[in-house]
């Protein structure tokens, strides 16, 4: 056996030990999708609007998509599967249990409103001094909405000592209390029923600093609803209490916190407002998007109406735990008789063989939890069928190298020249088959979505490491036999026939 050889064998083993030990030893795993682990699905289908101007695009479908996910991963769901199908939009919220909580999330993304602020809070904290302190909390009142959904700023309320309000609170006819998305500060504001509906459009452009350029719609939902609020904080009234510099603010809220909150300098604006705040380019540039898009492009069916299109339903973690344990026997069971064919037709070659199926697996399974770990990759039963297909498709390539040595030896080649010489020709053909099981299982994930997804990746992955581990287990392993006499005077033992056994009778070999 040639120290290149050698080195190869060492190489594969060490790499794949080693990987997977600082796998286990960081506490990477494979992530469990909703079919393994449980939680909910909620399929959305688009309301059909005939007041819509233009008809649904799939532009409209991946741009709702976007900001469903957006909104989702940052409410801390875990391995959240947010996809389009057609023109349905499927969210899977692995390990909720909660099927009206899972709804509500998805009902709650994007929600975009416009609030006059009555004032500016601080952040209170507790004493770690004195952790049991209790604050007083005085209660918001109710507000006093005149025809227009604006209400005077309370007057006889503590506000330094306000509560943030929470979810259940946050609703457009009342005062509320958010904070900053950066944390730093809080604010009072009042109720307003202007919402990221009365938008057409945003951009961020630069003027002597970063800008935001909004436009409403025309109409009593957007301009004019707009300017209502504009010269309520522009005069600073009671509606929109003034601060240092004499004027009103209007807060920007997007899913309970507060994105801005620009001083009103105008009283009218015809439907086209520039927000200035000493904006970063990115800051800028997020506040247009949210803006933009801070609603949904479009509206779909509420989820919890019998006569919708749009349905949710319940995976418990037993039925997936019950899923998962069928994948792993199914996968146990093929394993097991691809072991006793194997073996009973290749014998030391079929145990080679396994090995070498061993060692693509734990490659395998290390990349799956590595990507699980830092790419939020869930782990789909159609994922564990893509696994378990991977099985045949790694063994393909050590039957075809098998065949090609007794191949070698029935035109009378000697077993040792066979086993050392045969596996560059059977190399050729292995990587072409998997080349061209890659090439099916990247056209199948780029065409496809959801968990389909999970199974072509998986077959594109047990392809390139079938090769691996074919390249540099399996063939030094059969150039290590070769140095064996023991083996080459049985070749039985090996899987492999005599060489008069090979050669048909009458045949005179060559």
């Amino acid at each position: 056996m040639s120290r290149r050889s050698l080195v190869s064998l060492v190489f594969i083993l060490a790499l794949a030990a080693g990987l997977l030990a600082a796998s286990l030893a960081v506490g990477n795993r494979p992530l469990l999708g909703l079919d393994l682990k449980g939680g909910v699905e909620v399929v959305l289908v688009p309301e059909d609007d005939p007041d819509r101007p233009v008809a649904i695009t799939q532009g409209d479908l991946d741009t709702a998509v976007s900001i469903i996910r957006d909104r989702i991963d940052g409410l801390g769901v875990a391995e959240p599967d947010v996809t389009r199908q057609g023109r349905r939009v499927v969210v899977q919220l692995p390990g909720i249990s909660d099927q009206q909580r899972a709804i509500d999330i998805v009902g709650q993304t994007a929600e975009l409103r416009f609030r006059p602020l009555c004032a500016e809070l601080p952040v209170v904290e507790i004493s770690s001094d004195n952790p049991d302190l209790e604050l007083p909390s005085p209660e918001l009142p109710d507000p006093v909405l005149d025809e227009r959904g604006l209400a005077p700023c309370p007057t006889d309320v503590d506000y330094n000592f306000l509560a943030t309000s929470t979810s259940a609170e946050d609703e457009l006819d009342r005062f509320v209390v958010l904070p900053h998305r950066d944390g730093t500060v809080r604010y009072l504001m009042g109720p307003s029923t202007l919402t990221g509906a009365g938008l057409s459009g945003a951009d961020s452009s630069y003027r002597n600093e970063f800008v935001v350029d909004a436009t409403f719609k025309g109409g009593d939902d957007g301009a004019d609803q707009f300017d209502e609020i504009a010269i309520e904080c522009f005069s600073g009234t009671a509606y929109c209490l003034p601060g240092a510099e004499g004027r009103g603010r209007l807060a920007i809220v997007v899913d309970g916190k507060v994105q801005s909150a620009p001083v009103v300098n105008a009283a009218n604006f015809d439907g086209q407002v520039v927000i200035s705040g000493r904006f970063s380019e990115q800051e800028a540039d997020d506040l247009a998007l949210v803006l933009h898009y801070g609603a949904l492009p479009i509206e779909f069916q509420d989820p919890t109406d019998p006569q919708s299109d749009s349905t949710s339903r319940a995976v418990s973690a037993t039925i997936g735990g019950d899923s998962l344990r069928a994948g792993v026997i199914a996968g146990i069971v093929g394993l097991a008789l691809v072991f006793l064919f194997m073996v009973g037709m290749y014998r030391l070659l079929g145990l080679i063989a396994m090995l070498s199926l061993g060692v693509s697996a734990t490659l395998l399974w290390v990349i799956v939890a590595w990507l699980g770990e830092t790419q939020d990759l869930a782990l789909t039963l159609a994922g564990v069928t893509g696994l378990i297909v991977s099985i045949g498709v790694s063994l393909d390539s050590n039957v075809v190298y098998f065949e090609h040595l007794k191949e070698d030896v029935a035109t009378g080649r000697a077993l040792r020249s066979s086993l050392e010489l045969s596996f560059p020709a059977a190399f050729r053909t292995i990587f072409r088959a998997n080349f061209a099981s890659l090439i099916a299982a990247v056209i199948l994930y780029w065409l496809s979505a959801g968990s389909v997804r999970g199974f072509a990746l998986m077959l594109g992955l047990a392809s390139v490491l079938d090769l691996v581990a074919t390249y540099f287990f399996l063939r030094p392993s059969a150039q290590l036999m070769s140095r064996s006499p023991t083996l080459m005077a049985h070749p039985h033992r090996i899987g492999l026939p005599t060489r008069e056994e090979a050669i048909p009778a009458g045949v005179e070999a060559s």
